[in-house]
């Protein structure tokens, strides 16, 4: 339908990522509906044209530009930059009706059920139940509900410092009111939460419709081996709890997104230099004269580079920071500051 979409949101060009799988598995489900990206100003111009391949619309917002709708909001609320960004998505009032998904979602079946469903429509958070999950979300866009929005943050900010406190106490009836809107768990799954019912995941989990990776080490953040089909790394890791769904998403990440990548030219300086690096393992191991032809191949085999996304100038990257735009989901994240810090301090 023309006048319903999924809308996403992509910060920098590393939730972009995110957001393609998420738009090629919807895809792949056969949606009938259309698809919305906004982005931030972090988000470099090659990225955005391969999103457009994806997506019927991309739409840059921009929170410090005086002449955006939440802008005031943001210099009484700096802390809620994010959140007033993703306020935006009530702005698309070319439909009637939409859902919104984070980038870090991604779908197992078709779902446009979802659209069956009224404002304000979500799952349970599996941290704290009487809350509902704002990673998946069916709202009503209205410039009447925005403006009653950036007014609520402004002058109640938000109890979790994102917008997942803000929606939670400004739809407040969502968890005693109308049971119609309360979500089945499977429509937002997170994929790193140890659930204590065991059994009812047993039963029910293979139902999933909608994956979330939640937490701060994203689907991106893993090396995948193509050999194995699998993601490299210690499958022991507490934040590894459903391998099967990280495998899933690199899965369409391989086959959907990565060629698209490779037409605009983002990642194939990286292939060449793995066949470059292999060429080089090759001549030093048999230089040496010790190892058999197998065993090289073998070792050559698992040289796997994650796709490196343009970087920018440090001249760029200073006049972002300048126009107060540093990247606080990417590489201007706290702990990446931190990290930079504690190399001054040792």
């Amino acid at each position: 339908l023309p006048d319903q979409s999924f809308v996403t949101l992509a910060t920098n060009d590393s939730y972009v990522k995110g957001a393609l799988v998420l738009g090629s598995s919807l895809q792949r489900y056969r949606t009938t509906r259309k698809l919305t990206a906004l982005i931030t100003p972090q988000v470099s111009d090659l990225m955005r044209r391969v999103l457009e391949k994806v997506f019927d619309e991309v739409i840059l917002v921009n929170v410090l530009d005086s002449g955006d709708s939440a802008h005031l909001a943001l210099m009484k609320r700096p802390e809620l930059g994010v959140t007033l960004t993703k306020l935006h998505c009530w702005e698309l009032t070319q439909f009637s009706k939409c859902v919104f998904m984070d980038a870090d979602t991604m779908v197992l079946s078709n779902i446009d059920e979802l659209f069956e469903r009224e404002e304000l429509s979500a799952a349970p958070d599996p941290g704290w139940p009487d809350c509902f999950n704002s990673g998946v979300f069916v709202y009503r866009p209205s410039i009447e509900t925005y403006s009653q929005l950036l007014q609520f943050a402004t002058e109640k900010g938000s109890f979790d410092g994102a917008d997942q406190g803000l929606l939670n106490t400004f739809f407040s009836s969502w968890a005693t009111t109308d049971m119609s809107k309360h979500l089945p768990f499977i429509y937002n799954l997170s994929s790193t939460s140890v659930y204590s019912y065991l059994p009812a995941f047993k039963a029910f989990g293979a139902s999933t419709k909608v994956v979330h990776f939640l937490g701060s080490t994203k689907p991106w953040n893993y090396t995948y081996d193509s050999r194995t089909k699998s993601i490299k790394g210690n499958m022991d890791d507490p934040k590894i709890v459903h391998p099967e769904f990280l495998n899933m998403w690199w899965d369409t990440y391989i086959a959907d997104v990565l060629p698209l990548l490779e037409q605009h030219g983002i990642v194939k300086e990286i292939t060449t230099g793995v066949n470059m690096l292999s060429g080089l393992v090759y001549t030093l191991a048999f230089s040496c004269g010790f190892c058999r032809e197998a065993e090289v191949t073998e070792a050559v085999s698992h040289v796997s580079v994650s796709p490196v996304l343009p970087t920018e100038s440090s001249e760029k990257r200073k006049e972002r920071w300048e126009q107060g735009q540093a990247d606080y989901m990417g590489v201007d994240s706290f702990d990446n500051i931190k990290k930079k810090l504690d190399t001054y301090l040792q």
